[in-house]
């Protein structure tokens, strides 16, 4: 290995230990607690190492969603996979998605709700997240109905589950409940195979 593949290699295992750290940090304490000088502290390098590898916080908050994007996708696909049947894949498709979100807070905010200065439905869109969306599309486009469109129904039963995940994590919607609202979202819009 020349000196310069190991280099490569010791700056690509530092950006990971940065945004594994980050993550970590942000699941135990929130994304307030997620600063540079406090990350600099946890992997025991200085803050202009962090700064050689993202500009900020708002890169590292990028980082880790993309991350959490690609787990996202994953986590779907296998839950679909297991699925017979079309509404028993969309079923098993919003159980994986609302697990996840439950699962991993801090990574779900860096998706979704933080700015991360990633582009969303554009075309530099960064791949993780087009795959997310494609993993979702997958399952749902086969149930979007006659004259819908798999796109625009994919988007609305995505904007679905980001509402009753994030209500639910609010506290605002009752957890007791999931199981019937999922069973109803389903059921409900996923029409072409009730």
């Amino acid at each position: 290995m020349s000196v310069q593949e190991r280099k490569q290699r010791e700056r690509a295992e530092r950006e990971r230990l940065i945004v594994a750290t980050a993550r970590e940090l942000a699941e135990q304490q929130g994304w307030d607690a997620v600063t540079t000088r406090r990350l600099a502290e946890r992997i025991e390098y200085s803050q202009p190492v962090l700064y050689s590898h993202f500009r900020g916080k708002r890169e590292i908050i990028g980082a880790v969603a993309l991350e959490g994007a690609a787990e996202l996708a994953a986590a779907v696909r296998a839950a679909t996979a297991a699925a017979d049947g079309p509404r028993e894949r969309v079923a098993a498709l919003a159980h994986a998605y609302l697990d996840f979100a439950a699962r991993n807070p801090a990574v779900y905010d860096a998706i979704f709700q933080l700015d991360g200065g990633l582009a969303f439905a554009h075309e530099d869109t960064p791949e993780p997240l087009k795959d997310a969306f494609a993993a979702l599309l997958e399952s749902l486009g086969e149930v979007a109905g006659a004259g819908v469109h798999p796109g625009l129904f994919t988007e609305t039963f995505w904007a679905s589950l980001h509402g009753l995940a994030t209500l639910t994590r609010a506290g605002r919607l009752p957890p007791e409940d999931a199981a019937p609202r999922v069973e109803l979202l389903v059921n409900r819009l996923a029409v072409a195979v009730v």
